[in-house]
């Protein structure tokens, strides 16, 4: 390196600065430092290292025993100069810790990487990598087209019907809708509610993790047949069949069935319109009786459109992905209002996948 130049946040190169200033010229005033600029820019190189070392097996490998860099090597059939430069790499991102040369899981690697364990969350981050990347690879034209970039076999049909989607994206999906189904059912109150309906509820993930903390609760998973299939074997791995059924239905053309006195909406309405939402709130209410409960489980975006992170980048997943977007707490309780609903309110948490439920009683 030379007198000329400077290192920034991971040893990128930058242009020297003058005595006093930061990151300024002769010709021109300081600027703060482009860190943050380098970071957003740089975000696939942390993706994708994440991804190779679940894909090569790190992960697996070492909760069986920690390993060096030749030792891993020779367990994962790879060269020793890549296993060193990924290991590395997984330790400076806090996946790993390291002490003498040998490496060995992190408690987050260790709770959420290692394949098997409960709360495996490999499936999530390849099903990212593989389903959802190649979209973002292509968000400029999302942007400038107002339509999907992320391919799918025929975008004639629905996105979610059988072969749209492969088989990963219900796997992925799975754990990130349990981690935050746990947390949306220790925020909740549902004493008062006794059977729910799960529009939508994919292979069960929800409904489950609902049951499981509300022994009271029973319900009905709610979606196309060929995910109703995923939600049964769930269901049933679960030991809940007998307080959790499944209703095979497509909620924009067929009647939802009665005979619950809740709907839930968890992760539904970002993937649609308004105009679409509509119809859909429209069919739950529909299904419900007076006092009825519905619950819209979503990232919530601030009223002022400011934020979070998380929602807004979810915002823009949808942009990539789907005609849809994530919306406010304060667009889905007028929508709640126009249907029928009252006493409109919002319960907040922290989970992966939601901060918060938009709940109506229907009148």
């Amino acid at each position: 390196m030379t007198a000329e130049t400077t290192t920034g946040s991971a040893g990128v190169p930058g242009p020297a600065s003058e005595p006093g200033t930061a990151y300024g010229t002769a010709a021109g005033p300081a600027g703060p430092p482009p860190t943050l600029l380098i970071d957003l820019a740089t975000g696939l190189w942390r993706a994708q290292t994440l991804t190779a070392a679940i894909e090569t097996g790190v992960f697996e490998s070492l909760a069986a025993g920690a390993a060096d860099a030749p030792g891993l090597a020779a367990r994962l059939g790879i060269g020793e100069r890549p296993a060193e430069i990924l290991l590395t790499a997984c330790t400076a991102l806090g996946l790993l810790e390291q002490e003498d040369g040998r490496y060995r899981n992190g408690a987050v690697a260790d709770h959420y990487l290692v394949p098997g364990r409960p709360d495996y969350f490999g499936g999530y981050v390849r099903m990212v990598a593989q389903y959802t990347a190649p979209g973002w690879l292509r968000a400029t034209d999302a942007v400038r087209t107002d339509a999907p970039s992320k391919p799918v076999p025929d975008p004639d049909r629905n996105m979610f019907e059988e072969g749209n989607r492969p088989q990963a994206f219900w796997d992925g999906l799975y754990a990130f809708s349990t981690l935050t189904a746990r947390r949306m059912a220790g925020a909740l109150d549902l004493s008062g509610v006794h059977r729910i309906l799960d529009v939508g509820g994919g292979a069960g993930a929800t409904l489950i993790e609902l049951c499981r903390r509300h022994p009271h609760l029973n319900g009905t998973v709610l979606d196309l047949p060929h995910v109703c299939e995923l939600a049964r074997k769930r269901i049933d791995s679960a030991g809940l069949s007998g307080r959790i059924g499944t209703a095979a239905a497509d909620f924009f053309t067929d009647p939802l069935p009665s005979g619950h006195d809740a709907v839930l909406l968890s992760m539904i309405m970002h993937d649609w319109d308004e105009t679409q939402n509509r119809r859909i709130l429209a069919a739950c209410l529909d299904a419900l009786p007076s006092g009825g409960t519905v619950l819209i489980s979503e990232l919530l975006v601030a009223d002022d459109k400011s934020g979070p992170v998380d929602a807004a980048l979810m915002s823009m997943n949808m942009l990539v992905g789907t005609w849809g977007r994530n919306y406010t707490a304060a667009e889905y309780a007028g929508w709640l209002r126009d249907a029928g609903c009252v006493r409109v309110r919002t319960v907040r948490f922290d989970a992966p996948g939601a901060n918060g439920v938009v709940i109506g009683e229907k009148a």
